[in-house]
């Protein structure tokens, strides 16, 4: 089996992921902050020392100031629902996933005003553009850092700059960007970052993490058991309780902490020059591929390439990636309707061939053999 489909969950993991989550399993999975004994106080360490972790990793002062979540889907939903008010108006791009143009959907029903910048074919953002969409009420700018569907970058410390200028707050989804890109929230003016930890951050599926600056004044979603200030009816004010009723993802969060260190140990720098050049590699393979065509993809973008092949459709084409070569990719849509309109795939969606670490050169060629496959009917 060839995984190529890392841009929706990294696979497979380092082991020493696996021996974190294991040992946690084994030794001291219980409930962070709500009890006294022996084994919720390591679990609390550990919660804590994952926070301080995350800090360092995206230069955040604060690590109370790093909230857990279930995921980017639930760090863009706080962030967006407990920032914008009725009047309010904020601006986002047509690369946007779903996470945030559902919630923004949403909250145009209760009288927040929405503007989508139109990007470019290969999903370049026009700054000057975006800056002529501030108005007097417009209260952010939210915005991918990187494409899931082509994996294109969007110039983060430009909008940041542009936000500290015109003083708006400003949200990152790096949830696709986060692990293979470096990112400081000081240095891109970033007052929200929201990720996740199952893609680059080489974590596990449930656990995410949104990043709040002091500018941002952001009411909290939920409200319940926090461990702390158990005897009042009203949800506690410290940080970061406040943002975190119910009990934690232990697992997840000591998994994001060690998938953090091997990134650290690897390279970050190392990392994405690995997946480059299995990028490279794909893309002079398939070019001369007839009746193939690749879509937004540009020498900047990550490794990412949605293509289709014009006698097979996306889910036709996966499909015998699938079975016939046992090679994984995603066809469809990818939870970004308005990314496949700006790149003009909205009907006939795409396969995605998403590269990560662990591949390699051996099997991009293989992936490059069943397409030249598929393509002339071979079996």
């Amino acid at each position: 089996m060839i995984y190529l489909d890392n841009a929706a969950t990294s696979f497979p993991k380092p082991e020493a992921v696996r021996q974190a989550v294991a040992d946690c399993l084994l030794h001291y999975c219980a409930n962070p902050g709500r009890g006294g004994h022996k084994l919720a106080l390591r679990a609390a360490r550990a919660v804590y020392g994952a926070r301080e972790a995350i800090a360092a990793f995206f230069n955040i002062d604060d690590p109370l100031r790093v909230i857990f979540t279930s995921g980017a889907t639930e760090s863009l939903n706080l962030a967006l629902k407990g920032v914008l008010r009725p009047g309010d108006h904020v601006i986002t791009t047509s690369m946007e996933h779903n996470s945030v143009l559902r919630p923004l959907s949403r909250l145009q029903e209760s009288g927040v005003e929405v503007t989508v910048l139109s990007c470019a074919k290969d999903g370049a953002l026009d700054i000057q553009a975006a800056e002529r969409q501030v108005r007097a009420n417009t209260k952010m700018i939210v915005c991918t850092h990187a494409s899931n569907l082509t994996g294109a970058i969007m110039p983060i410390e430009a909008l940041g700059a542009l936000c500290e200028k015109r003083g708006l707050l400003f949200l990152v989804d790096a949830a696709q960007s986060a692990g293979v890109l470096d990112i400081d929230v000081q240095q891109s003016r970033i007052d929200l970052l929201a990720a996740t930890g199952h893609k680059s951050l080489a974590g596990l599926p449930g656990v995410g993490i949104l990043y709040i600056g002091k500018r941002a004044d952001v009411t909290p979603l939920k409200e319940g058991g926090t461990g702390s200030g158990s005897a009042a009816i009203v949800q506690p004010e410290t940080w970061p309780d406040r943002y975190e009723s119910g009990t934690l993802n232990l697992p997840g969060i000591v998994a994001l902490h060690a998938g953090l260190a091997f990134i650290e140990k690897t390279g970050i720098d190392a990392i994405q020059a690995h997946e480059k050049n299995l990028t490279r590699l794909f893309l002079d393979g398939v070019r001369n591929i007839q009746g193939l065509t690749v879509y937004g993809h540009t020498a900047a973008s990550l490794a990412i390439v949605p293509l289709n092949l014009a006698h097979a459709d996306a889910a036709a084409a996966a499909h015998r990636l699938d079975e016939r070569f046992g090679i994984c990719t995603r066809a469809g849509l990818h939870c970004a309707p308005a990314a496949h309109e700006t790149i003009g795939t909205l009907q006939s969606g795409a396969v995605r061939f998403s590269f990560g670490y662990f591949n390699t050169e051996a099997e991009i060629r293989k992936a490059i053999d069943a397409l030249y496959k598929i393509s002339v009917g071979a079996k």
